[in-house]
């Protein structure tokens, strides 16, 4: 007979502390906390780039630097639907194509993901070789499926 009884009291009390009213302070605290949580998850994310072009002594030597960073906040996972992380391509002054690192090359047919945490940069140096006297524009590009970057720099070959 005391097993009903305790039973009951115990409901009995599990009910009136669910049902009792909390204090403001706890109610603003998880409205701030759940809001943050939506203007956290609705921000975009910032992938910044940047391309350096930079002419050698050695004459028709070109380098090319591509870099891209998180600059978000929270890590971005990118999906690459090959082996080809990016492309270089270099622009004559009538827009035609003269040169594509990637022309040649071959790469996997698997796809892969890099992570960029914050502040995490991926870098990526190539190099024309031969290049012939004149003024070009470079075209880098980040061969994401999702968050595609592209980069344009102006530069001379003397």
């Amino acid at each position: 007979m005391k097993a009903p009884l305790a039973f009951g009291l115990v409901s009995l009390g599990v009910l009136a502390f669910a049902c009792a009213p909390r204090g403001r302070g706890a109610d603003v605290a998880e409205r701030n906390a759940a809001q943050r949580g939506k203007s956290a998850a609705l921000s975009p994310p910032q992938i910044e780039s940047e391309l350096a072009v930079q002419s050698t002594d050695t004459p028709g030597d070109v380098r090319f630097n591509f870099r891209v960073t998180n600059t978000g906040g929270k890590k971005v996972e990118m999906h690459f639907p090959s082996g080809q992380t990016h492309d270089v391509v270099v622009l004559d002054a009538g827009g035609r194509e003269v040169w594509r690192w990637s022309e040649g090359r071959m790469f996997t047919k698997l796809m892969q993901n890099k992570i960029l945490r914050n502040a995490d940069t991926l870098s990526f140096g190539e190099r024309w070789s031969d290049a012939p006297r004149g003024t070009y524009v470079a075209v880098a590009r980040l061969a994401s499926a999702n968050y595609p970057v592209e980069h344009r720099t102006q530069f001379v070959v003397r």
